[in-house]
């Protein structure tokens, strides 16, 4: 089996999920290593709700498996108030089991995130996801200026990770920038994780 960098998203109007489907693709783009992609169950606000295992449709649910065995980890979400979205932090609040074992110590981990306006909180979004991961020892990667489309873009991008403007209604198409951004950052975190395991 090939070794794999674990997508990990929230999307709740699939623009998120769009993201995470593009970077998967900058992933599949390297070879040697493929992308798994994964996403949580909602939060429910009634107590007593119960998901099923296994969801209707799209994406699987993220298991602590999956995160343990990656060799690196792209994780995004909606921007929440500046913040990630609730069902994603509450998945990361599970992991401690992993953070013991020192489960993500040294392997790479990037971040992507979408709001509905341009100045939506994109950025401290973007850290929100980070600091767990700080504390799980990944190493975080951005998206560096040699991409040039991160100095002339018009919608979303920055040097933490990509970013996606969703528009007020939440349906503005991932813009042909935002989606190179995206592309690139799979590439990168595919090429560090193959070049980290041969140490």
């Amino acid at each position: 089996m090939l070794p794999y960098i674990l997508v990990l998203y929230y999307s709740r109007y699939g623009a998120t999920k769009m993201m995470a489907e593009l970077i998967a693709r900058g992933i599949h783009s390297v070879a040697g290593i493929e992308a798994k992609i994964r996403t949580v169950p909602a939060v429910s606000t009634v107590t007593e709700a119960v998901e099923a295992a296994v969801p209707a449709s799209g994406d699987v649910y993220v298991s602590l498996d999956d995160l343990k065995a990656c060799a690196g980890l792209a994780m995004g979400s909606p921007t929440r108030f500046g913040n990630m979205a609730a069902p994603l932090k509450y998945f990361i609040d599970t992991t401690s089991s992993l953070w013991l074992a020192g489960s993500l110590v040294g392997k790479p981990a990037a971040v992507f995130s979408s709001s509905s306006s341009l100045h939506g909180g994109q950025e401290t979004t973007l850290i929100s996801m980070m600091l767990p991961l700080f504390h799980h020892g990944a190493l975080m990667l951005g998206v560096p200026y040699t991409e040039p489309v991160l100095t002339h873009t018009r919608s979303g991008g920055t040097p933490y990770g990509p970013t996606h403007v969703a528009g007020p209604d939440s349906k503005l198409p991932v813009t042909e920038d935002e989606k190179t951004l995206c592309l690139a950052l799979g590439q990168r975190l595919a090429t560090l994780a193959l070049k980290l395991a041969k140490d």
